[in-house]
């Protein structure tokens, strides 16, 4: 099963190093999957061997969005990014932040969208790959697709 419990990650991270893979780590809602999250994902992916998605829990993802939000619940959003071919792992984290997910998931490569530079990024965040001995990859986002967007056409029909 590629939907990893939280106390179950050290493990998990410890068996992928030692099978020598790079693992590349994302983060984010992922609320309403569509082709720009497709895309970021596989190009993500390619940046090494496996995939590692945090998924901010459902609280966490209130606090970012608003309390219309999430609008599919987190165990069916990590059932769907489980699904993805270029997923290899989705563990569920509940902070606001992904802080404490990544310094538990050790990323040798962490990818964030082309929305962030190294100076916007959460400095936490950065700091808990750096420490870890990551690196950090900006990709871009695939240009008018969100899901806010998404949501905003749907409540025009």
């Amino acid at each position: 099963m590629k939907i990893i419990a939280w106390n179950d990650l050290p493990e998990w991270r410890a068996a992928m190093r030692a099978s020598g893979k790079r693992l590349v780590v994302t983060n984010g809602c992922f609320d309403l999957l569509h082709l720009g999250h497709v895309t970021y994902l596989e190009t993500a992916r390619n940046h090494g061997d496996a995939l590692l998605v945090g998924l901010n829990g459902d609280e966490s993802v209130r606090q970012l969005k608003g309390p219309d939000r999430p609008v599919t619940p987190e165990d069916e959003r990590a059932a769907v990014m489980g699904a993805l071919e270029s997923v290899d792992g989705v563990c569920i984290f509940a902070e606001k932040t992904a802080t404490r997910f990544l310094a538990a998931a050790q990323p040798d490569i962490y990818v964030k969208g082309g929305d962030y530079t190294l100076d916007t990024l959460n400095q936490d965040e950065r700091r808990a790959v750096e420490q870890a001995g990551g690196r950090i990859a900006i990709i871009p986002f695939v240009p008018g697709k969100s899901t806010t967007a998404l949501l905003k056409k749907i409540m025009r029909l």
